[in-house]
Parts: C-alpha cells; structure tokens; sequence
C-alpha cells in the first residue's frame, strides 16, 4: 500500500471543500465510466489492430464506443470516426473539404469559401484563420447581442461572399461552450442546403445535455467524450450517409485511413458508457434550469447589496445549466481566482483559452472588450445540488465584500 503524502491529504481536504461550478470545461467522470476505463486497462489492453485475440477484444471496445456514440447522436456507426477529442472531430471537420489542392483551388464557381462565426471554441476559429492562410475564403459573421447567430445573418453572409468565393461548409456550434446559448440549427440547416453548402455542427456542448433536436440538419457532427462524463482523450465525428471525408493527417489505415493511430481501447470504453448514459442526459440537465435560475437570484441579491449587480451575458434561448454574468468593477479572472480560494471553482472563459491575457473573443463579439472583460461562466451538472449552490453564493457574495 502506497502511503499517502501530506501533499495527498491537503488536495483531498480541498476537494472535498471546493464547489465545482465548470462543467462546460470538464465533466467529472462517472463511477460507472472509471470502472469500465480500469477494467478494459487490464483485459483489453492490446492493440485493437491485431487480429490475434487480445487485438479483438481491445477491438470490441473501439466498436462499442463507435456504435454508443452513434446512438446517441441518431447516426449508424458506420458514419461515426472516433478521434483523440472534440478539436481533433472540428479540425477533420473543416480542413477535410479543402484538404485536396484540386478542390481548393479557385475554379470557374469562384474561390473555395468557408463561413464561420465569431462565436465558435478556439478549435474551430483557429482552423478557419488556418484556411484563410491557404487562400479559403473566409467569411465571419458576427452574433447579435442576445448570442444568436441568426439565420437572416448567414444569408447575409452568403450574399457577401456570393462575388468573392463559392461557399461550400458552414461551421456553427449547437450550444455556445460560454454563454450556453442555443443557436437554430435547424432553420440555419435548411438555408446552408437550400444554398448547395454543407453545416458542421459542433455538439460538444450540447449532446447529453439537449434532445437530439438541438443538433438536427448537421451534415458532420462533433462531441468530446469528457464533456458527457466521459475520458479525456477520445471523441468523435460523425457525419450524414454520403459524405466523403479525406484525412488530414497520415498513417495507418485505423478509423478507415481518416484518423490514423492507435485507438485507446480503455478510453473507448468509457466513452461508451458516458455515451450510453449521455442518452438519458436531457431530462437531468431540464432538471437544473430552476437551480441555475436560483443561484443567478441570489448572486444579483449579492451583487446589489454591494453595488455591482451583475449582467447577464446571453439573452437567446439557453442549454439549462449555464449561466455567464459580468460583474462592474471586477476583472473576470481575478473574481475566478478570488473565488477558487474560497474553494468555488468557475471560469471567465472557454477553458482551451486559459492563459491569455485577452477577454473572451466570444463576449467582445457579442458585447465588447469592457463586458466580456468582466465576465464569469457559471456551468453546473447532475452531481450539483442547491445547497451546494447556496453555499456557493454565500462565498461568492464574501468576495464581492471585499
């Protein structure tokens, strides 16, 4: 037996004190998945490319996750290629289409153009200003200041790009991973086809936790699996019956050539557990709607009562369990830091921005650099409860008082 350090002892203590209010960054994980992630460690641990034994039974963990995911998601699993995450499923997403030199190149329909949001996680923004460098033309368009990318604004967008380049992807996520907005997937989806294009829809935020409406019209689809309590690691694209995808990176023939390496057959299989769960997932998160409406009274109680009442950030329809409030007078990461100390964990951004000194690049879009400077995400999930909410806000208001 391994003995414990009193490093080990102080991290417990401040476990079991700290209120953890960020699921949109990380979902805890399952005791459920833990259990099928350590079992498959021990019996499924050979490679899933092996057609010995030992290979077939890591492989039937592969195929597991694959035909989880796939129900969840209202794919056949033939459709679904399981990645290393969610940015791994938007980057193949993205650069597929315009992986080919003969398809980027301009033709007699005009240059090859992708239109994105200005609202999008890191890993979409970031491919797209990657295309733009290969000659892509890329069209932005800007969310209201409810959150919403509109319909009317894409088609706006589409009119723009009409003399310049020849649309073919769309990407726009399902539930926006910092305000909790949900955009109309479903109106947008009929537009972008009406218009020969095809919409990439990034799900991370929303499957598990939104009916599959949410998501419906995608013609490529992406989810993480730490997102729906889930491993880190793994994740998947799916796509609609038809489309060709071309890989974007080289190697052997896994996931049919597109998204070559090992797969981990012990991520796998907490993927699908998490996956199956996931499916029962939008009746618990319904449930935190009026807690998250709570916590958000009693945090305006708290502000007002010291003159900095808070503003919500996000008036659009919202997923459940998501609140994002910016706070006068206060710099969103140091309200986070002040209140990780009092043992509450949130955030003042998208956590694969973490580190920069830049607001949110989600808020200055929506509401400029002075609100989103200010801002604090508030996520909770099925394992949050009132008191721990009440707690929080009591914290929360010592803070303010400061």
């Amino acid at each position: 037996m391994i003995p414990t350090s009193p490093r080990d002892e102080r991290d417990e203590r401040d476990q079991a004190n700290t209120i953890y209010l960020d699921w949109n960054a990380t979902t805890p994980p399952h005791p459920d998945v833990i259990a099928a992630v350590r079992e498959a460690s021990t019996v499924a641990w050979a490679n899933p490319a092996s057609v010995h034994g030992p290979g077939r039974r890591a492989r039937a963990h592969v195929e597991d996750a694959r035909e989880s995911v796939a129900s969840l998601l209202g794919v056949h699993p033939r459709d679904v290629v399981l990645t290393g995450g969610g940015t791994e499923a938007n980057n193949i997403a993205l650069l597929h289409l315009f992986a080919d030199p003969a398809l980027s190149a301009p033709s007699v329909s005009g240059v090859p153009g992708l239109l994105v949001s200005r609202i999008e996680h890191p890993s979409v923004i970031r491919a797209a200003e990657r295309l733009a460098e290969r000659g892509v033309h890329v069209t932005w368009v800007d969310p209201g200041a409810d959150g919403v990318i509109s319909p009317e604004a894409i088609a706006d967008a589409f009119e723009r790009s009409r003399p310049l380049a020849t649309i073919r992807l769309v990407a726009l996520q399902a539930v926006n991973h910092e305000t909790g907005v949900v955009q109309p997937i479903g109106r947008v989806a009929e537009m972008v086809h009406a218009r020969g294009a095809l919409l990439h829809v990034d799900a991370v935020q929303a499957a598990g936790r939104l009916p599959p409406d949410a998501w419906a019209g995608a013609d490529l689809l992406s989810i993480a699996a730490h997102k729906i309590r889930g491993p880190k690691g793994v994740g998947a694209l799916a796509t609609r019956p038809g489309i060709r995808l071309r890989p974007v990176i080289f190697g052997g023939q896994q996931e049919r050539g597109l998204r070559p390496g090992t797969q981990d057959p012990a991520a796998c299989a907490g993927f699908a557990v998490a996956a199956e769960r996931a499916r029962a997932g939008p009746a618990r998160y319904a449930e935190l709607e009026p807690l998250r409406d709570r916590l958000e009274l009693e945090l305006e109680r708290a502000g007002q009562e010291r003159g900095a009442r808070p503003l919500r950030n996000g008036d659009g329809p919202r997923a459940p369990h998501v609140s994002n409030l910016s706070w006068p007078g206060w710099r969103g990461e140091e309200l986070c830091a002040a209140l990780d100390l009092e043992g509450v964990a949130v955030s003042s951004g998208s956590a694969c921005s973490a580190g920069t000194a830049e607001p949110s690049p989600v808020l200055t879009a929506m509401l400029g650099k002075e609100r989103a400077s200010s801002a604090v995400r508030v996520s909770i999930g099925e394992d949050t409860s009132l008191e721990d909410l009440l707690e929080a806000a009591q914290r929360w208001s010592r803070v303010l008082s400061r």
